[in-house]
């Protein structure tokens, strides 16, 4: 159900990326950044590779996706053709970052050759110091950049990767002037970054950058500076971090209804609106652009996750899912050296649950999304997440 990128075999999958899982700094892994981590192996041999989990936390959110990790993790092993995982399970006590570190280390004591997990970034930056020496690499499910590098990889859509698909749509549609509206928090600003990045990057000009607190008393009070920011700016886009679990309510109600014309300067959203079905009724986000995994490879992996275990897959599995099968792909190609940095990163990339994505040198991933906007109360895709790397959106 997955493969390298040069060498698909089925379609599949269905992720909804949460964004800001936990942001938190992260403490220096000092190896070379050429370095090519990993070890090499016999690929007619069993693979041991060591999942990392969430589970043995007091809280029941953590339990449930270490479930779904495990679960998505399996699917992927009965869906190798030409490769066997042999793959052990270890619980992080969610985000405990000593328990990460305790497990990661008994993984390798006990063969691992590639370490997939844990979640939060704490925890990841922690497993990844913990074997640092020990010239093992670690897929993490996290999209924190912090952490990301030496032997450390992050699987999650980050924010850096979404704006620059925004901001290249954009580039192409005739926009160039950005206004940033960020919440006052560690997330908002990191999103804040990504966004001035991608902008710059690609030849336009940030016009303005507005925060707010992340309170919805904070959001009224900034309301006025913000309209007023957007107005004498020229903003062409109103570029703002706002989740839909969050402020994006709050934002695309209060700017309007304060005299923002979205029309002239539209909203483009960090975050996917169309996790909740609401957020298409509101009328600030009519006409304007977000972008979201492939959805046509995100229903083949909900259909055949929920076909086996007889449930929804948690947005996040599919991280599990990938981690895998890409493993298992290039030891099924009989590539020794499938669990290194120099393999890991291959330029084609591989097709994943949310579709086409490839991990880079420095920790951090790309991955295919497509551009949508609202159109009379509905998701409308404006433009397909690209199937293959070197084309147009990647």
């Amino acid at each position: 159900m997955f493969a390298c990128f040069s060498n698909a075999r089925k379609p599949m999958a269905r992720f909804f990326a949460f964004t800001a899982l936990l942001w938190l700094a992260a403490c220096d892994v000092t190896l070379a950044p050429d370095a090519n981590v990993g070890r090499q192996i016999d690929p007619s041999e069993p693979i041991e590779v060591a999942l990392l989990v969430p589970g043995g936390s007091a809280q029941a959110t953590d339990n449930l996706l270490a479930q779904n990790f495990e679960n998505a993790a399996r699917l992927a092993i009965a869906d190798l053709e030409g490769a066997t995982i042999d793959l052990r399970v270890y619980n992080t006590a969610g985000g405990n970052p000593q328990q990460a570190a305790i497990a990661a280390t008994q993984a390798v004591n006990e063969g691992a050759k590639i370490i997939i997990g844990p979640l939060y970034g704490e925890a990841a930056n922690a497993a990844g110091v913990a074997i640092a020496g020990r010239n093992v690499n670690v897929l993490a499910f996290s999209n924190n950049r912090a952490i990301a590098g030496g032997n450390v990889f992050v699987l999650g859509s980050t924010f850096d990767n979404t704006a620059q698909r925004l901001v290249q749509f954009g580039t192409r549609q005739g926009v160039s002037r950005y206004i940033v509206v960020h919440g006052d928090n560690l997330a908002g600003r990191v999103g804040r970054d990504a966004i001035t990045t991608a902008v710059q990057g690609n030849g336009g000009e940030v016009v303005g950058v507005e925060s707010y607190p992340v309170s919805q008393q904070g959001i009224f009070t900034s309301t006025r500076r913000i309209v007023s920011s957007v107005r004498n700016s020229g903003a062409q886009g109103v570029f703002t971090t706002a989740g839909a679990n969050a402020d994006l309510p709050i934002i695309a109600t209060a700017l309007p209804d304060a005299g923002m014309d979205t029309d002239r300067s539209r909203f483009i959203g960090l975050t996917r609106w169309d996790t909740l079905p609401q957020l298409a009724a509101l009328p600030g986000l009519e006409g304007g652009l977000f972008a979201l995994p492939d959805p046509s490879t995100a229903a083949l992996f909900a259909n055949r996750y929920a076909a086996t275990y007889g449930d929804t897959p948690h947005p996040l599995a599919g991280l599990a899912y990938d981690g895998i099968a890409a493993i298992g792909a290039l030891a099924a190609a009989g590539n020794t050296e499938a669990v290194t940095k120099s393999a890991l990163t291959q330029s084609q990339g591989f097709r994943g649950t949310a579709g086409v994505f490839r991990l880079l040198p420095n920790g951090l991933n790309q991955r295919g999304l497509a551009v949508a906007t609202i159109q009379n109360n509905q998701v409308v895709i404006l433009e397909q997440a690209p199937r293959s790397f070197g084309g147009p959106g990647l």
